[in-house]
This record gives structure tokens, C-alpha cells and sequence, in this order.
């Protein structure tokens, strides 16, 4: 009798990345999650970035979102390092670019794996590495009148 293990749907897919993408559009939830649906996927994560109110202890009226031409590639490259690191069954990747109001949608994430822990596990490595990784950069606008570059996203 084989084990749980050599179930083939205990194996990363073969090509796991779904959809990856650099939007000047609204992002939906909606389209992430059912890019990542799989019938063997038993664990199913997804991140959401949101715009929030405030940074660094200053009020955030609104901020925009810019990237390198590369981004894309880029975020591709990340997502097939996390696919080949954990058994991935499918990937979704998404980040907003352009102007934002607070509350708006700015990334959206989503791994399905065979179990909860790995998906957990793959979804925080891909979105910590997209932050620290692709050339997404922001321009917050204070309250104040004040202005803020901050490199990734």
C-alpha cells in the first residue's frame, strides 16, 4: 500500500503559477482565489494589502504606487522560487499600480498547497519576498502636506 506521500496530489503541480500581474486597476479577490483553486489542494492562504490610514505615526491621506518595467518578471521569479521550495498545487500574484485612496487594495497573494501549514508557510514567503524583492516603489501623501518615497512595496 503507498503512502499518503505518493499521492500525486501531494506533489507540487507541475506548472503551479496561475496568474501574475501588475494592475492599474482594481484588484479582485475574487479572480486571485479562483486562480489558486486545485482539487488536491487541502490548504488554501491568502494575503490581502490593504491601504491603511496611517504610517510612521503620520496620518496617510492617499499614496500611489510605481514600478520598475521588470516588476512583473521579477515577481515571477520570486513566485517559481516559492514554488519549487514548497509543494505548491497553484500560485496568484497581483499588485496594484497608480494612485490609491485608503482602504484600496494593494497586493493580493494566494497558495494553495496540499496541506494548511504549507500553504500558510508558502504564502508568507512569496508576499515578505515580493516586499523586500520587486521594484514597487510608494509615494505616500501625509495629512500634513508632507510626502514619502518608500522603496518596494
Amino acid at each position: 500500500m503507498a503512502t499518503t506521500n505518493d499521492h500525486p496530489g501531494e506533489q507540487a503541480a507541475q506548472d503551479p503559477i496561475k496568474l501574475i500581474g501588475i494592475r492599474d486597476s482594481a484588484l479582485s479577490l475574487d479572480e486571485v482565489f479562483r486562480a489558486v483553486g486545485d482539487d488536491a489542494a487541502g490548504g488554501t492562504a491568502l494575503f490581502v494589502g490593504t491601504v491603511r490610514n496611517h504610517d510612521g505615526g503620520a496620518d496617510v491621506d492617499e499614496l500611489g504606487y510605481s514600478c520598475h518595467p521588470s516588476a512583473e518578471a521579477e515577481m515571477r521569479r520570486i513566485a517559481e522560487k516559492v514554488a519549487a521550495e514548497f509543494p505548491v498545487r497553484a500560485l496568484a500574484a497581483v499588485h496594484r499600480v497608480g494612485d490609491l485612496r485608503v482602504g484600496d487594495l494593494a497586493v493580493a497573494v494566494a497558495v494553495s498547497c496540499p496541506h494548511r501549514g504549507e500553504a500558510f508557510e508558502a504564502c508568507r514567503k512569496l508576499i515578505d519576498d515580493l516586499k523586500h524583492e520587486v521594484p514597487i516603489w510608494k509615494h505616500q501623501k501625509f495629512s500634513d502636506g508632507t510626502e514619502e518615497w518608500v522603496g518596494a512595496c
